[in-house]
């Protein structure tokens, strides 16, 4: 049986060209982890990426002990997903020197049978590997981001400036406005690993919230 992969299932998603476009997105579930700071520097940061990793293989890796959840299908873990803002700015893209003020909630998609039941376990799990991580930072949550318009970004986290810009002039060419609010706020989806790929070669989902004006 072939292991589901969510981004080649879900190619609008996580796959799209380097042309901005429209998309509608649905409703998904997410383990969560918010924070502050610059991603780089800060502790925490490392932190709430380890625990999301760990808690998203728990889960995944529950096949192979008697704490497998209902519904359970064999699946790739989706990659990591940030949402960015700051606390009293908008978050144009222009603003990569501010790091430090970056607040920020971590995530990881994750398959509809894992239930709050299913993320306790794993939570109960990982505590027991890693007692180090603050279990408690994490939270499974649905996410609802509706319309939105997005593109693929190729290159350095720090290049993002000119693909945001044009990401925004196709906004407002097709009528419509970007409006980040709550949990809709600059969303990026981590397709390439730093650890494994060259700056430039890095590929970033990069998702605006839209309104139409």
């Amino acid at each position: 049986m072939s292991v589901f992969d969510f981004k080649k299932e879900y190619k609008e998603l996580y796959l799209p060209k380097n042309k901005p476009y429209i998309i509608d997105v649905p409703q998904m579930r997410f383990i969560m982890v918010d924070g502050k700071g610059d991603p780089n520097t800060t502790p925490s940061y490392k932190e709430a990426v380890e625990l999301l990793y760990g808690l998203s293989y728990t889960i995944k890796m529950s096949k192979k002990n008697d704490t497998q959840p209902d519904g359970y299908f064999d699946y790739v873990v989706p990659p990591l997903e940030g949402l960015w803002w700051f606390e009293e700015d908008y978050f144009d893209g222009t603003v990569i020197g501010r790091k430090d003020e970056f607040i920020w909630t971590m995530m990881i998609r994750q398959p509809e049978f894992v239930t709050a039941q299913v993320f306790e376990n794993a939570k109960a799990v990982l505590a027991k590997k890693k007692p180090y991580l603050d279990i408690s930072r994490a939270r499974l949550e649905d996410f609802t981001e509706s319309l939105c318009a997005q593109v693929m970004h190729i290159g350095s986290y720090d290049e993002e400036p000119p693909t945001v810009a044009a990401l925004e002039a196709f906004i407002e060419s097709q009528g419509y406005r970007t409006e980040m609010a709550g949990m809709r706020q600059h969303h990026e989806i981590y397709i390439g690993d730093p650890r494994k790929t060259a700056p430039e070669k890095l590929r970033t989902v990069i998702r605006h919230p839209i309104v139409k004006r």
